[in-house]
């Protein structure tokens, strides 16, 4: 005589549950600046199916002005550890991949005092404590090297404040020594988009589309090769 499992209601809303589970794309939390605001979009097509990406606050607010870090857009180091701080005790904070960057809104310098807005010695504190905060929350997170700067076009597309080549490599050199030494994966979005035209700049920071697709290109199948893994 054959035995039947009984199927209970409990057992179908269990193995409903767990094929959603399966088929679910995971999260992929994006903390950028204004760059990563711009691929950002492209990315999440990049990635449909894989992940599904979420911020931190409105995209449609911070792309109105990209030099005012503000919603989705990160801003300097300060700000994404405070923002991550906010987030440290927060059960719903947990993001299966988190893919950062920071350092372009930190380089700013006064035009006329000529200080820079974060000095490398608190940019490297704070990318420790943004590390540790992430560690502690058991989130993966992929860091992304920040794009170039270009003194004379930046003078003269930038009124508000200055930017130097000089310290974007300096910082750009202390997150490398940072994350290197704690085997956080790196995407050097920096080399890559320098070879992509001389054309590549829509005004004194940012790119024109076809750049911006192609850095969201980039940065999709580094993740995908870092995910075969």
């Amino acid at each position: 005589m054959k035995k039947y499992q009984i199927i209970t209601p409990l057992i179908v809303t269990a193995i409903l549950l767990l094929a959603f589970t399966a088929q679910r794309p995971k999260t992929l939390f994006l903390l950028g600046d204004s760059i990563a605001l711009q691929y950002g979009s492209y990315l999440e097509g990049n990635l449909k199916g894989l992940y599904k990406i979420e911020r931190k606050g409105s995209q449609e607010k911070a792309l109105a002005n990209l030099d005012v870090p503000i919603d989705a857009n990160g801003g300097d180091s300060n700000m994404l550890l405070e923002y991550l701080r906010s987030r440290e005790t927060d059960p719903k904070f947990k993001p299966d991949l988190l893919v950062l960057n920071c350092g372009l809104h930190d380089i700013k310098r006064n035009p006329r005092t000529k200080k820079i807005n974060i000095d490398s010695a608190t940019y490297r504190t704070n990318l420790e404590s943004i590390y540790q905060i992430l560690q502690k929350k058991n989130i993966p997170m992929i860091w992304v090297r920040s794009t170039e700067i270009i003194d004379s076009l930046h003078a003269a597309k930038s009124k508000a404040f200055d930017r130097y080549a000089a310290d974007l490599e300096h910082y750009n050199a202390i997150a490398d020594q940072v994350f290197v030494r704690h085997h956080v994966p790196i995407i050097d979005m920096y080399s890559f988009t320098k070879t992509l035209g001389a054309n590549r700049f829509a005004d004194h920071v940012h790119y024109v589309p076809f750049v911006v697709k192609a850095q969201a290109d980039f940065i999709a199948a580094a993740i995908r090769k870092l995910k075969s893994r």
